[in-house]
């Protein structure tokens, strides 16, 4: 018998709801490096306008999943669907941002022209920038707090402050679908209480926010949904019925103690 063929036996197939209205529908998602699944038969309905933290242990295969959505890997098996269509239909609509260490901070580029990288469908092939995208770019800044540090380049930055520029990359797409990987990792509090009310602001304008997020202590604080993941899918659904006891036993097993898993869960009510 194959790891993938374990993997199956230990399933907890549910019941899921319609994908048509779901920002994003994943189905039979599996991804393997090798012979190992790093992500098996992944199961998610992202419900609109909510904030879903993507949480698991380490190598649960939480980044994995959202790459394979995104397209960024190939899955072995599977189907993504983005408001109801295939994601080359509905990229327009999907902003992202990736973990830090993805990124070649090395390279030539001013902040300004970071963020001007999210208005490239408006830019268009010849990448004439006018007067209105700098001044949209420069409004992104503004709203992470950086508009000061527009002409630096990238890489001269600190870890909190590039952040904060790929977030206001994301804000210039206007997109209606946010997925970040890791977004608060490796930054200062500053920098993460900057990153958490832009992110409540685009869902207090009804866009869905979708996170990597490996803080248990802050997920009832910041997000009203939660999709718990241990390679296969543990459980999802809001915050306060998902992030449970059981449900954290399940997806951390011996990697968390008694008392924190309890603390946790009573955090969610």
């Amino acid at each position: 018998m194959t790891h993938l063929e374990l993997a199956a036996d230990h399933g907890h197939p549910v019941a899921q709801a319609p994908a048509a209205d779901s920002p994003l529908a994943i189905r039979g998602l599996t991804v393997s490096y090798g012979e190992k699944p790093a992500v098996f038969s992944i199961d998610a309905t992202i419900a609109p306008g909510s904030m879903t933290a993507i949480v698991g242990p380490n190598g649960a295969g939480k980044s994995t999943m959202l790459k394979a959505a995104l397209g960024v890997v190939s899955p072995l098996s599977g189907t993504v669907t983005v408001f109801g269509q295939p994601l080359d239909i509905q990229r327009a609509r999907v902003a992202y941002v990736p973990q830090r260490a993805s990124i070649d901070w090395d390279f030539p580029a001013r902040v300004i022209d970071v963020v001007l990288m999210g208005l490239s469908r408006e830019l268009g092939l010849l990448g004439r920038v006018r007067d209105s995208h700098r001044k949209t770019a420069l409004d992104c800044l503004s709203r992470v707090g950086m508009t000061d540090f527009a002409e630096r380049q990238i890489g001269q930055l600190s870890g909190g402050q590039q952040q904060r520029v790929f977030l206001a990359r994301a804000l210039a797409q206007e997109a209606d679908l946010y997925l970040l990987d890791e977004p608060f990792a490796g930054v200062d509090a500053a920098t993460e209480k900057a990153i958490i009310d832009v992110l409540k602001s685009l869902k207090d304008q009804g866009r869905t926010v979708v996170a990597v997020h490996h803080d248990l202590s802050t997920v009832t604080e910041y997000f009203d949904h939660v999709f718990l993941i241990n390679v296969r899918k543990v459980a999802e659904g809001p915050v306060e019925t998902t992030f449970t006891s059981a449900n954290l036993q399940d997806a951390y097993g011996g990697r968390l103690g008694t008392g924190q898993i309890e603390e946790l869960a009573l955090a969610a009510g």
